[in-house]
Protein backbone atom coordinates (compact mmCIF):
# COMPACT_ATOMS: atom_id res chain seq x y z
CA UNK A 1 0.00 0.00 0.00
CA UNK A 2 1.43 3.43 -0.92
CA UNK A 3 0.79 6.03 1.77
CA UNK A 4 1.99 9.04 0.53
CA UNK A 5 0.18 11.60 -1.52
CA UNK A 6 1.36 13.19 -4.50
CA UNK A 7 1.67 16.96 -4.70
CA UNK A 8 -0.67 19.24 -6.70
CA UNK A 9 0.66 20.55 -10.23
CA UNK A 10 2.41 23.77 -10.03
CA UNK A 11 2.89 26.43 -12.62
CA UNK A 12 4.95 28.79 -10.26
CA UNK A 13 8.31 29.40 -11.37
CA UNK A 14 9.76 29.22 -7.63
CA UNK A 15 8.15 26.35 -5.87
CA UNK A 16 9.93 24.08 -3.14
CA UNK A 17 8.72 21.00 -1.99
CA UNK A 18 8.40 19.90 1.33
CA UNK A 19 8.01 16.31 2.54
CA UNK A 20 6.38 15.84 5.60
CA UNK A 21 6.78 12.58 7.08
CA UNK A 22 6.56 10.09 10.38
CA UNK A 23 8.59 6.38 10.32
CA UNK A 24 8.29 3.79 12.27
CA UNK A 25 11.69 4.59 13.66
CA UNK A 26 10.42 7.14 16.28
CA UNK A 27 6.79 9.35 17.23
CA UNK A 28 8.02 12.65 15.47
CA UNK A 29 7.27 14.11 12.28
CA UNK A 30 10.13 15.53 10.22
CA UNK A 31 10.04 17.60 7.15
CA UNK A 32 12.61 17.75 4.21
CA UNK A 33 12.80 20.87 1.87
CA UNK A 34 13.72 19.53 -1.96
CA UNK A 35 13.48 22.39 -5.09
CA UNK A 36 13.18 19.12 -7.23
CA UNK A 37 9.52 17.50 -6.98
CA UNK A 38 11.35 14.50 -8.34
CA UNK A 39 13.53 14.23 -5.60
CA UNK A 40 10.75 14.72 -3.53
CA UNK A 41 8.45 12.21 -4.41
CA UNK A 42 11.68 9.46 -4.06
CA UNK A 43 12.30 10.67 -1.03
CA UNK A 44 8.75 10.02 0.10
CA UNK A 45 8.29 6.76 -1.58
CA UNK A 46 11.74 5.46 0.52
CA UNK A 47 9.77 6.85 4.07
CA UNK A 48 6.85 4.76 3.43
CA UNK A 49 7.74 1.15 4.29
CA UNK A 50 5.51 -0.14 6.86
CA UNK A 51 1.75 0.10 6.83
CA UNK A 52 1.27 2.93 9.41
CA UNK A 53 4.13 5.23 7.92
CA UNK A 54 3.28 7.61 5.98
CA UNK A 55 4.69 11.16 3.82
CA UNK A 56 3.07 14.12 2.22
CA UNK A 57 4.45 16.27 -0.60
CA UNK A 58 3.12 19.37 -0.72
CA UNK A 59 4.41 22.57 -3.62
CA UNK A 60 4.71 25.62 -1.95
CA UNK A 61 5.13 28.77 -3.68
CA UNK A 62 8.58 30.79 -2.30
CA UNK A 63 8.59 34.41 -2.48
CA UNK A 64 11.71 35.41 -4.41
CA UNK A 65 12.94 37.34 -1.61
CA UNK A 66 13.20 34.41 0.15
CA UNK A 67 14.99 32.50 -2.76
CA UNK A 68 17.65 34.82 -2.72
CA UNK A 69 18.60 35.04 1.05
CA UNK A 70 18.71 31.29 1.08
Amino acid sequence: MNNFQQPQSSTRASVEFRVTYLTGHGSAVHTELFDDEAAAERFAARQVLLEHEWAVIDAVPVPLQARSAA
